[in-house]
């Protein structure tokens, strides 16, 4: 994969939110770290899978890759020009290349345009296509995802969550970005229609030769659609790898506890399997444990896993890790 180049390549990125008191005079009294201090890259024509439980800062760090939100510190570079450095019109002009699925489909469109005006926004405002070459093309897209392109005219309410989904593929496809994060895209859809979206988006990753950051908590979904996973938890990325090697011989405590978690459809295998159980919650992101943010839950957890932070490298072949047991 590596000789295909880095497209995206993400440095110390880091996401604070300020917590605030007061209600005239507001004054900041702390931070949620979201996203802590992360590192990856991304190469042309694969697919990253990021993966970790509800609120470990995920949605967040797709967010602040496209500049959704502008990061408190760190650097993301889209081939080889610093997006966190863009402004005004040069970042509106790289957002060409970058677009992103939303999680819920019932919420990320717009319930008073039609169709034909959500898909074809993208090309209204960047310039692409007016008039009737615009229509041609949004129903040429809707064709793409596999949808009756006759239904420019109806509205978001018309459609089922699926067929909502389809188009939000659509919208992002319009302006035939290089690189597209999805985040979490079938969360919100039936089992059976989840199936459908993963495949629409494999087949339209080899037409269109795109590069994806595919964001989801089901780690089987991961397993089939990822080139390489990337573990997160509590604001930090705990272990990357190929999806093959992850699966095979997990190093870090909480991807064991993860991968744990993971149903098998066979009966006997499922039986002898050993369940690792994780106690206490997630620590607030407003307060981190000191040391390895894993410490309070860890059931392999040393002296100096509380007072140290490990660092995140490679012990091998690529697969990076951060725990002092290895």
């Amino acid at each position: 994969m590596t000789q295909n180049g880095v497209l995206i390549k993400v440095q110390n990125l880091k996401m604070h939110f300020p917590i605030t008191q007061g209600i005239i005079i507001q004054r900041r009294v702390g931070s949620i770290k979201a996203v802590d201090g992360v590192s990856f890259d991304i190469f042309r024509g694969e697919t990253l899978g990021l993966v970790g439980e509800s609120g470990c800062g995920k949605s967040t760090t797709g967010r602040a890759i496209l500049q959704l939100y502008r990061p408190t510190a760190g650097q993301v570079f889209f081939e080889d020009v610093e997006l966190t450095a863009l402004k005004g019109e040069r970042l509106r002009q790289m957002r060409r290349r970058m677009q992103m699925i939303f999680q819920d489909p019932y919420a990320s469109l717009n319930p008073r345009m039609t169709v034909g005006d959500i898909i074809g926004e993208p090309l209204l405002v960047h310039n692409i296509a007016k008039g009737k070459e615009r229509r041609e093309r949004v129903q040429e897209l809707l064709r793409v995802v596999g949808l009756n392109p006759y239904f420019v005219n109806r509205y978001p309410h018309e459609f089922s969550g699926g067929q909502r989904q389809r188009i939000g593929v659509a919208r992002a496809l319009a302006v035939q970005p290089d690189f597209i994060i999805c985040d979490e895209p079938i969360s919100a859809l039936d089992v059976s229609i989840q199936a459908q979206i993963i495949n629409l988006l494999e087949d339209l990753q080899d037409q269109f030769h795109l590069t994806y950051l595919f964001i989801a908590h089901d780690l089987s979904v991961v397993r089939h659609i990822s080139n390489r996973v990337a573990v997160m938890y509590l604001g930090k990325i705990v272990e990357l790898t190929d999806r093959t090697e992850l699966y095979e011989n997990p190093l870090h405590p909480y991807t064991k506890a993860l991968l744990s978690a993971v149903p098998i459809p066979d009966p006997v295998v499922e039986e002898k399997r050993q369940r690792i159980i994780l106690e206490g919650d997630v620590p607030s992101p407003a307060n981190p444990p000191k040391g390895c943010h894993f410490n309070t839950r860890c059931p392999v957890v040393m002296d100096i896993c509380r007072e140290q932070e490990p660092e995140f490298r490679d012990v091998g072949g690529g697969h990076y890790a951060a725990c002092f047991r290895l």
